[in-house]
């Protein structure tokens, strides 16, 4: 099949790349993991990468969470395009708090999917099942041109669901715990081998944050997955491809002096304020992963009464010290492009090392087992932009981590 010049995503305009192009979704990666791995010698392949390729900081899309940026990688554009603003949403029809991950929810087409159609092989792998469906939406696996599968269901694909059978067994690895570091080394290793046998003209490969959660820069876990990375990462640049690195959103300490997590309640604030049960706070953080951050994040979204003064109680929320930024749902939609459906009345975002919870009976803490680390707010949008070839690129904020295929496979059209 001759392929056509450029394919048109979302009102975007990608290059046909002649060969593969490549975005690497490093989970919860705060550029500070890289600089202390790179300062200790850890990651001589990424170092090599970013001095004769480009090296730029990206913004994150806000709410800094997983799905939200994944999609908006998949597709090229914000919450506000694609709808997916959260892990989780409320849907004030039903009354329900309901997970966002079911291709229903998806407002808008993947460039996978725009890439297959016009004739492309496309393969993705991801840590978690989670993201799995969203991101292969509208791509068929009965012409051998399609490959998508998660790590942590690797022993249950099929060539009619995931185009290739059992992913765990065809890639000679165990399907890793889901709470690991082998989880994303799955990823890497899936890549590789994907690459060999298939040979895409488009791949994503996108990890998960388990580490950063657990690990600060500076402590030896952290320091092993970088290194481990690293040693993909060579492995990738052997091929004739362009890659671009990058990251969903950073990752921030969220614990106070006796390594308790740091949480300031809003639904407890807003039953004393307006009333019990008058207001309802969503956590759009919230997933089946608890061992990760315990439903706690730096982004809340709010649902009022009323009768609320908005205005007023922007203010009193404004005054708490835990607090970064409090601001209506039309100044949300307009400032970070969020779909205004799926919002709440108001959105909250937290200080760099604060959380936010809703009422302290709801969270089951039990779980964490290290210093809360989180992410979801201002704080954690900066993000690594690194490309294996040299680009005349913007920085941040103009340069966002949903450019990632934008740009590589500019990279790789050349």
């Amino acid at each position: 099949m001759t392929l056509a010049p450029h394919v048109i995503a979302n009102e975007r305009t990608y290059s046909m790349p002649k060969r593969c192009a490549i975005a690497i979704c490093l989970d919860g990666c705060e550029p500070e993991y890289l600089e202390v791995a790179i300062d200790e010698g850890l990651m001589p392949n990424l170092k090599m990468m970013r001095e004769t390729g480009t090296d730029r900081i990206a913004h994150s899309v806000i709410p800094s969470f997983t799905n939200p940026n994944n999609l908006s990688i998949a597709t090229g554009r914000p919450p506000k395009v694609h709808g997916i603003c959260g892990n989780y949403l409320f849907d004030p029809d039903t009354g329900e708090e309901v997970m966002m991950n079911d291709v229903r929810f998806l407002r808008a087409p993947t460039l996978f999917s725009k890439f297959y159609e016009a004739g492309a092989r496309v393969a993705m792998v991801t840590a978690k099942d989670k993201l799995r469906a969203l991101l292969s939406a509208g791509l068929k696996f009965d012409e051998g041109r399609a490959i998508a599968f998660s790590a942590e269901r690797a022993d249950e694909t099929s060539m009619a669901n995931n185009g290739v059978e059992n992913a765990s067994e065809w890639l000679g690895m165990p399907v890793p715990e889901v709470y690991s570091a082998e989880l994303s080394e799955f990823v890497f290793a899936a890549g590789i081998k994907i690459l060999n046998e298939m040979k895409p003209d488009i791949m994503y490969l996108s990890t998960t944050d388990y580490v950063q959660h657990k690990f600060s820069p500076q402590e030896q876990g952290a320091k092993d997955f970088y290194a481990m990375f690293d040693r993909y990462l060579g492995e990738l640049q052997k091929f004739d491809v362009a890659i671009v690195v990058t990251a969903d959103h950073g990752m921030k300490p969220k614990h106070d002096n006796n390594k308790e997590p740091a949480v300031i309640y809003m639904q407890d604030k807003m039953d004393e304020w307006l009333g019990i049960g008058q207001a309802r706070v969503i956590l759009p953080i919230t997933d089946p992963y608890v061992v990760h951050h315990g439903a706690l994040g730096s982004f809340a979204t709010a649902y009022l009464p009323d009768n609320c003064d908005i205005n007023s109680l922007i203010t009193k929320i404004a005054s708490c010290p835990e607090i970064l930024k409090v601001i209506s749902k039309e100044e949300a939609i307009a400032t970070y492009d969020l779909p205004g459906d799926r919002i709440g009345d108001i959105v909250m975002i937290s200080t760099e090392n604060l959380t936010i919870g809703t009422s302290k009976d709801r969270h089951d803490l039990a779980a964490l087992k290290e210093p809360l680390r989180s992410h979801g707010g201002l704080t954690e949008q900066e993000v690594p932009f690194i490309v294996n070839k040299v680009m005349d690129l913007p920085s941040a904020p103009e340069l966002r981590n949903f450019d990632a295929f934008f740009y590589a496979t500019q990279a790789a059209a050349s």
